[in-house]
């Protein structure tokens, strides 16, 4: 299987900030963004794989810089970093623009890990990736040790669900 080039997995998504999407403090509500990370980065996987079917594995974080107003554009930029036999790395920048005056600004950004899965629902092997900007590359060369965060994390996650009770609160 050749890697590809990560500029092939790129989506750029650009959308208005509308009163509908805003929270009591009339900023972007982080669940909206979090919608849009979402559709991006499952769009970047599908490209990356053209495979039908990706799903969300994790999300390592989002970190929300800076809030984004209703007088704000709000791009979502994402592209698969790093990969595994398996899955892969998302990353997603969030670029906040002043529609009035043009200044732009990183409002936020996420990591997503996404499996590819075949038509019996199996995960299936993804190409690897070729970084070739001075950001795509940092990326890459620090994927790794993200890869091995989120394993560790995920073993303390099942580690959790052992001792969590599924009981209703009323039954105990």
């Amino acid at each position: 299987m050749n890697a590809k080039k990560v500029k092939e997995s790129r989506i750029v998504n650009t959308a208005q900030v509308l009163s509908c999407d805003l929270n009591n403090y009339n900023t972007l509500f982080g669940g909206i963004l979090m919608k849009k990370l979402d559709d991006a980065a499952t769009l970047s996987a599908r490209r990356h794989s053209r495979i039908k079917e990706c799903v969300t594995a994790s999300t390592d974080s989002i970190d929300f810089l800076c809030p984004i107003h209703q007088t704000d554009s709000v791009c979502v930029e994402s592209f698969v970093t790093y990969t595994g036999r398996t899955s892969m790395e998302i990353f997603c920048k969030v670029i906040a623009e002043d529609i009035m005056t043009g200044e732009r600004r990183i409002a936020a950004t996420a990591f997503l890990t996404f499996v590819a899965l075949d038509e019996n629902k199996k995960p299936v092997e993804v190409p690897g990736v070729i970084p070739e900007t001075e950001e795509e590359k940092f990326l890459y060369n620090t994927g790794k040790e993200r890869a091995e965060i989120r394993k560790l994390r995920r073993q303390k996650s099942k580690e959790l669900a052992g001792y969590i009770t599924i009981n209703k609160p009323w039954d105990n």
